[in-house]
């Protein structure tokens, strides 16, 4: 019998280890240095640079913060002479408590990072298993949002991994965006494509823009090709005005990669050329008349 209430005192005291471990692990702390600069042109912001050392290795994070997030921080700390400063960055994924010393808006000083534990169970009960004790400080610096997450698991978009949740984060891509491009046609986007979209300022509005011009619906891609050359509504009606009224969404590109408008096109006619088709302005351009 003593036996026996021995080894239910052994179990009980190692499930007592194990529950304490395991908290205490959740909210593990991750500790570091970290370093500012201040532009007064950006006043609103300013950029703090996050060194860290644990045992998942060292690294780096940095990231523009506005005031607002920084509790215990104003302008005046940041471009005060030596000042002493002491402030936290909170976030859903748990708070960031910075010591340190400013002078003439440049700071330094060290970090402790305090996980929430509650976060963490939340991420992992969306699905996502291997999330390190780094992407929970990255998530305080980026100040994931569980809403987002949640939506993202509902959006009907493949989440290949956490780094979704980092791209969505910083892309601001959310479902009100994914289904604004579902609406313009775009319902296959994965997770890459959202990512380019945002980049190049592609939504359902420049989607209908371009089917306006007259080129119906186009690829993600050529949309992208669309804004990189900056093929715009002015232009296409320039060029329509030289006679030119019934362009490929290629040839345009050709037109704004060759820096061919309206003044070139004039000039070419002034100078022999007053049928030249796209082919051989382009061609004019390459041989050398270019401004």
């Amino acid at each position: 019998m003593t036996f026996f209430k021995s080894q239910k005192g052994i179990l009980l005291l190692l499930l007592i280890t194990l529950f304490v471990s395991g908290s205490v692990f959740a909210q593990k702390q991750m500790t570091g240095t970290w370093k500012a600069k201040y532009k007064e042109k950006q006043a609103e912001k300013i950029h703090i640079s996050f060194y860290t050392d644990s045992e998942e290795g060292d690294h780096q994070h940095g990231s523009s913060f506005k005031f607002e997030r920084l509790q215990g921080l104003t302008p005046g700390q940041v471009t005060g002479p030596n000042s002493a400063v002491s402030f936290t960055i909170t976030s859903e994924a748990g708070n960031i408590d910075l010591r340190g010393s400013f002078d003439n808006s440049r700071g330094k000083g060290t970090f402790v990072f305090t996980p929430d534990r509650n976060f963490a169970a939340a991420i992992q009960s969306m699905g996502f298993k291997n999330v390190s004790e780094k992407d929970l400080f990255a998530s305080a610096v980026l100040d994931v949002k569980l809403s987002t997450v949640s939506e993202l698991r509902g959006s009907g978009i493949a989440i290949n991994d956490y780094d979704d949740v980092f791209k969505a984060t910083i892309f601001k891509i959310d479902s009100a965006y994914i289904s604004e491009m579902a609406a313009a046609g775009f319902d296959n986007l994965d997770m890459e494509d959202l990512v380019k979209g945002r980049i190049f300022k592609i939504d359902g509005e420049y989607a209908r823009q371009v089917i306006s011009m007259g080129f119906g619906k186009q690829s993600l891609e050529e949309l992208v090709k669309f804004r990189i050359f900056k093929v715009t509504p002015e232009f296409l009606s320039e060029m329509r005005a030289e006679g030119f009224t019934d362009l490929s969404p290629e040839q345009v590109v050709q037109f704004r990669i060759f820096k061919i408008d309206a003044k070139f096109i004039r000039e070419m006619r002034a100078n022999g050329y007053p049928n030249a088709t796209v082919e051989e302005l382009v061609q004019l351009r390459i041989r050398g008349r270019i401004d």
